[in-house]
């Protein structure tokens, strides 16, 4: 993949649109696609350049998914007016949703029998990473068409795991996220905890530091949970997209995850609540209502 080759990218939320900043600061040429017009117009004063319809994203050869559903990623790729449409040969999907395992291992057999290589690529690390280059990634696909989305895929992270066929990355991204989702419910109790108690969090996070508890996890949102701190990260919604996609594999594979199921009902309680947009420190919420910051 040469180093001037347009990358094109679609879904502007939080995440896409970071991935299409990173990719701008590191001199690639870009171009965006959302829904809505305002995120493409401040992408655009960015420097990136703009599509009409998912379809005028093909040309650039190698197009990135920042979606929030399989059926959004379908319609986006397969769809009328989707980014196959016309589509030249040669054209790479790589695939950073988080989406099912089985629905990609569907799309990309769809993909290939159109002649188009399918990477799923889901990420560990949210915004903050991905502006640093410090993404985690979990790769599924086919050897070939992994290893010619590494050099662009190094541009966004600093670990690639390439796990098996397409939909194992996929796979792996729900076993990231029970942890993760059920770490964060954790931290949240631990944090009402310490703001009942009246104790500085900072001073609590240094006593845990290098303990058995001590994680990335903590060290990242422990302050943010007792703080309050609703700063966009990643949104309660998605959180429980993701969980109800590992629950239903687990299902058909017949394990039991009694925790993630536990969790999982704590965010759609709170998504029922209103705070479904929300960040992740919206669970905090669930304890007491807060006074928090914007």
């Amino acid at each position: 993949m040469s180093g001037d080759t347009e990358v094109g990218v679609a879904g502007l939320g939080v995440m896409g649109s970071a991935i299409a900043r990173r990719l701008l600061d590191c001199e690639r040429a870009v171009r965006v696609y959302d829904i809505r017009p305002e995120a493409v117009a401040e992408l655009a004063r960015d420097g990136a350049a703009t599509a009409q319809s998912p379809a005028r994203l093909s040309p650039s050869g190698v197009v990135i998914l920042s979606l929030n559903t399989a059926r959004i990623v379908e319609q986006a790729v397969f769809g009328p007016g989707g980014i196959l449409t016309g589509a030249p040969d040669g054209v790479l999907v790589i695939d950073m949703s988080s989406i099912d395992p089985g629905r990609t291992r569907e799309f990309a057999e769809r993909a290939a029998k159109l002649g188009v290589g399918w990477v799923d690529a889901p990420l560990s690390g949210g915004a903050p990473a991905v502006e640093r280059g410090e993404l985690t990634l979990m790769l599924g696909g086919e050897v070939e068409h992994v290893e010619r989305a590494l050099p662009l895929l190094g541009l966004l992270a600093s670990r690639l795991t390439h796990l098996g066929p397409a939909g194992a990355g996929q796979l792996v991204k729900a076993v990231n996220q029970v942890l993760v989702g059920c770490g964060f419910a954790a931290l949240a109790e631990a944090a009402a905890l310490v703001r009942a108690a009246g104790l500085p969090p900072r001073q609590v996070l240094t006593a845990l530091t290098g303990g058995r508890a001590d994680s990335a996890l903590l060290q990242e949102f422990f302050v943010k949970f007792a703080d309050a701190d609703l700063s966009p990260t990643g949104r309660i919604s998605n959180m429980v997209k993701d969980l109800d996609a590992a629950r239903d594999h687990a299902r058909s594979a017949g394990v039991p995850m009694p925790v993630t199921t536990a969790v999982a009902e704590l965010h759609r309680w709170l998504t029922a609540a209103g705070h479904g947009d929300a960040d992740n420190a919206a669970l905090m919420h669930y304890y007491a209502p807060l006074e928090v910051r914007p």
